[in-house]
């Protein structure tokens, strides 16, 4: 049955990323085809502003555990909290955590603040990027996120508008079609000096058991070890993008993160609509630094294979133990912002993100001006994909058009 707390919350999140795209994203389109690189550091504050949403709108316990090297014990570090989003993460981020009382529980390696990062993490459910907000907003910038998604979903009111300006990586899952566009987008961000946390997905889809049957075809068929708890990585896409960043310096270190979920695993969006949120959400943080990664391609492959054979095995431990995670020594760098901080963010974010829909439908009511400028610009979201394919792929062709094309000819000239 549909949970009036599952109806609140997508239609929390939907409400505030249409109007956010069209209220908040909308009036600064035209700073991309006079400066790409303002356009792209006001819009990922702005779109960080929707992410706290989500994460404010659920009461969080993260807890922090770790060991010492020096002194060997064990130091748990543990608080209640309620999260909040960058626009939209932020918001999701208020809403799991200050409204639905979910649990989020971290160990492991702690990011670096503002550290430029590829992330890799097992696929369990559909909406693993989305609970991941509740880590970054402690432990990072949420404006630094950016994710692979597959590309339908930039055609999706709202949320892929925000998304397309948001600048993600869509991908359609065939490499061939997706080279060229991961090697523009990262020599993009690359150029401009934009740092990024890119979150990839290497197992290309989510845990079912459809899935995983095909992927222990295909290890049968390879020889491979089959898996019970993940699914055997595509490493083409991960060992490009962080040969790419690397070559532009813009890389400092790999982050790979385990995720679990020890009672209940909302496996879809519907899960959430019928108010199945996950009680408790468990990441392992391993954090690589760039230069003790394998330089070669096909050494980068195997490294790649062997954490998901740790994944493997560490979630067997998960399961079948008392589900938790068994660190290692490791040092770990505490969050960079206060208990105290993050929940004013979060309270914000969801009394900014509740009024800000009723009152854009208010200004519509009263002023003709407003009606016609939002509908102006829907129609200006949904032309520009279905022409241009995408607000990246403009924000692209005009950085392009203003930076490079001077370049080219200037070499042509000599």
């Amino acid at each position: 049955m549909v949970s009036w707390k599952g109806i609140y919350f997508i239609l929390t999140l939907f409400g505030g990323s249409f109007f956010g795209s069209i209220f908040m994203l909308g009036p600064i389109l035209p700073l991309m085809f006079v400066n790409p690189s303002w356009y792209r550091w006001i819009n990922n504050r702005l779109v960080a502003t929707w992410l706290t949403l989500p994460v404010a709108t659920s009461k969080v316990l993260a807890q922090v555990m770790f060991v010492e090297k020096k002194v060997s014990m064990i130091m748990l570090y543990t608080t209640y909290m309620e999260v909040d989003w960058k626009i939209f993460p932020k918001t999701v981020v208020a809403l799991l955590e200050t409204v639905f009382g979910v649990k989020v529980i971290i160990t492991g390696d702690a990011f670096i603040p503002g550290e430029r990062s590829v992330i890799i993490m097992n696929h369990r459910t559909r909406m693993d990027w989305m609970f991941l907000w509740n880590c970054l907003m402690r432990y990072s910038y949420l404006r630094l996120e950016k994710i692979c998604l597959k590309a339908s979903l930039k055609s999706v009111p709202g949320f892929g508008w925000a998304m397309q300006a948001a600048a993600y990586v869509f991908i359609h899952r065939k490499w061939k079609d997706d080279k060229s566009h991961f090697e523009d987008m990262i020599s993009y961000f690359c150029d401009i000096h934009e740092p990024l946390q890119l979150l990839i997905f290497p197992e290309g889809t989510d845990l079912t058991e459809n899935s995983k049957a095909r992927s222990n075809d295909f290890a049968e068929k390879n020889g491979l070890q089959k898996y019970e708890y993940v699914l055997h990585p595509r490493t083409t896409g991960f060992t490009f993008v962080v040969d790419r960043l690397r070559e532009g310096k813009n890389l400092d270190a790999v982050h790979d993160i385990t995720v679990a979920y020890p009672y209940n695993i909302p496996q879809t969006e519907k899960h959430l609509l019928y108010g199945n949120f996950p009680k408790e959400i468990h990441f392992h943080v391993h954090r690589y630094p760039v230069d003790t990664l394998p330089t070669s391609k096909e050494d980068l492959q195997l490294w790649c294979h062997k954490r998901w054979e740790e994944k493997e095995e560490r979630l067997r431990s998960f399961y079948q133990g008392e589900k938790n995670f068994h660190f290692t020594e490791q040092s770990v760098i505490p969050p960079c912002k206060s208990e105290f901080r993050v929940l004013v963010v979060k309270l914000l974010s969801i009394l900014y993100w509740t009024l800000f829909g009723p009152a854009m439908c208010l200004l519509m009511y009263l002023y003709s001006l407003v009606r016609w400028y939002f509908i102006i610009t829907i129609v200006i979201f949904v032309l520009q994909e279905r022409i241009f394919g995408g607000l990246e792929i403009i924000e692209l062709a005009c950085y392009r058009f203003l930076h490079k094309q001077p370049h080219l000819n200037s070499k042509k000239n000599e």
